[in-house]
């Protein structure tokens, strides 16, 4: 078994919940999360602003204040059978993917052992 976990835009929560189901996924755990990426900050242009030197572009702005700010995502978190993980990722991407920074993540985890609190079910029947 393997637990998916993809980190996504929080505008395309309810498309990919829907995908999701369609494709035969409707478990899943979703979270309100805050992140950024790995986007490199430009020291020089902060250090222009506070010397108050001029700032041709408007992107450049942009570009700083955008670094230092925490972007609210979901992250939702599935488990599957280990032949279900490309079907699984294939859905998140078909929906998510704009071509744009910020689309998100996927990680791919191998679990040890599931069991169902209910009634003590172990392994894949417990999911």
């Amino acid at each position: 078994m393997k637990e998916v976990m993809a980190i996504i835009r929080m505008d395309k929560i309810n498309d990919t919940k829907k995908a999701l189901s369609d494709a035969g996924f409707p478990s899943i755990t979703c979270r309100r999360v805050s992140g950024r990426g790995k986007k490199k900050v430009d020291y020089a242009l902060i250090h222009q602003l506070i010397d108050g030197q001029p700032i041709g572009e408007p992107n450049v702005l942009e570009s700083i204040s955008e670094s230092h700010r925490l972007i609210s995502k979901r992250m939702l978190t599935i488990i599957v059978k280990d032949e279900d993980v490309k079907q699984l990722i294939d859905t998140i991407i078909e929906v998510n993917q704009t071509g744009n920074m910020g689309d998100g993540k996927i990680f791919v985890f191998n679990i040890e052992e599931v069991v169902r609190v209910r009634t003590n079910e172990i392994g894949i029947e417990a999911v």
